[in-house]
């Protein structure tokens, strides 16, 4: 393709994906312009000493040789404008006639610029210059006609010629308009790979950044709240303040650990950590770990456990880590009792966190806190219920229900 330029209307309507042909594989392809060149200048040369042996009596050798530019010259072009190429050309074929001049080698390249319409241009144009060929041959075909120089059959395989000419153009843009549909297609299925792909990430890095929330608020939280009884206990019981010092560090290397592990997925080439995620069965050691922080807690089971999904798992896990954290943050010292109870039913997973304290603000949602909406995600993710919000005889209560098989993962 020349310069980008094939395939475009430059005067007459031209057809996308008409240009070349993608992916050139081959010498002549990768030198249009030379090609045309040479085929210019064979045609020429052939033609200019037949047409000098056959000048009509009284013409200017000078007007002879100004014809076969006419006729030759303007073939160079077509790939940039097809039509005013063709133009030209059938113009000099009709001056041809004019001047009493018989048909000429030269006249074939009338022939390829109706083949380069019909590659190029709608099929109404080239269609168009296609019947203005075949008139123009039969003007001039016709003093040979009428002297029997040439016979009807003669004359029908000469339209035949521009009729294939035609012909074989289409087929030719068909193909290449077929072709380019094909790279455009995967060129499509590409991107849409590429954005599955992207946001795919996305979603692993929104998973992710809930469990580093969650595992960071939860940890520091217990680590803060121990550290601070700690210190208040070290002079007058050292011994219980070494127990809580010892915990907050138990507390610190397990949160390192699992950062570690959830990091590791984000790092190009590193599969991370393959260390089972937690869920329900370690919500006993999260319950201590919280009455350990002076949480005052308690749990039970109801049901009979049944396979649980992983993620499902996980969730129920991560939303009763949650609500405790929110609990510690929120409900303040008046807070004398925690709740907390998972129930196992048929297909469901029923869980329960609720207290006796003031219970977060109303607004800690839109002032940045993202414990209840990570919760709420997470559930959502499982086709499951959230719900939460102040219990009638004060406190707070979160319930989450969610399908033992997941499906929303």
């Amino acid at each position: 393709m020349d310069g980008g330029t094939a395939g475009r209307d430059r005067g007459g309507g031209a057809l996308p994906g008409g240009g070349e042909e993608r992916g050139r594989g081959t010498w002549f392809r990768q030198h249009p312009r030379l090609i045309d060149l040479v085929v210019v200048l064979a045609i020429f040369a052939y033609n200019l000493p037949i047409q000098f042996g056959s000048v009509p009596e009284g013409l200017w050798p000078g007007t002879s040789l100004a014809l076969s530019v006419a006729l030759c010259a303007p073939y160079l072009w077509r790939r940039r404008r097809p039509l005013l190429v063709y133009a030209c050309i059938q113009a000099a074929a009709f001056a041809q006639i004019g001047l009493g001049v018989g048909l000429l080698v030269a006249d074939v390249l009338l022939l390829l610029a109706v083949y380069n319409l019909a590659v190029r241009m709608r099929w109404q144009v080239s269609a168009a210059a296609a019947a203005v060929t075949v008139a123009w041959l039969l003007i001039a075909v016709g003093p040979a006609l009428s002297l029997g120089h040439l016979s009807i059959g003669d004359v029908g395989v000469l339209i035949a010629v521009i009729a294939w000419a035609w012909t074989w153009g289409r087929l030719v843009q068909t193909r290449r308009r077929y072709i380019g549909s094909l790279h455009e297609r995967a060129e499509q299925l590409e991107r849409e790979k590429a954005a599955e792909a992207a946001m795919a990430a996305t979603a692993e890095r929104t998973r992710i950044a809930r469990e580093i929330h969650d595992v960071v608020s939860h940890s520091l939280s217990v680590m803060v709240v121990m550290s601070d009884g700690a210190a208040t206990t070290i002079d007058a019981e050292p011994a219980q303040s070494k127990t809580a010092m010892l915990a907050v560090r138990d507390t610190g290397r397990t949160a390192l650990a699992d950062m570690r592990r959830m990091l590791g997925v984000l790092r190009d080439g590193e599969p991370g950590s393959r260390a089972p995620q937690p869920g329900i069965a370690q919500l006993d050691r999260l319950i201590e770990d919280s009455a350990a922080a002076g949480l005052p807690v308690t749990f039970s089971v109801e049901g009979q456990p049944g396979p649980v999904a992983a993620s499902v798992d996980l969730t129920v896990y991560r939303v009763v880590q949650e609500a405790l954290t929110n609990v510690r943050r929120h409900a303040g010292p008046s807070v004398t009792e925690v709740r907390v109870m998972v129930r196992h039913e048929k297909d469901m997973i029923r869980v329960s966190v609720s207290d006796d304290g003031a219970g977060p603000a109303e607004n800690a949602a839109a002032q940045g806190g993202h414990g209840l909406i990570g919760m709420r995600e997470r559930v959502a993710a499982h086709q499951g219920v959230l719900r939460t919000g102040a219990r009638p005889d004060g406190g707070f209560e979160v319930n989450a229900t969610v399908p033992k098989e997941s499906a929303g993962l």
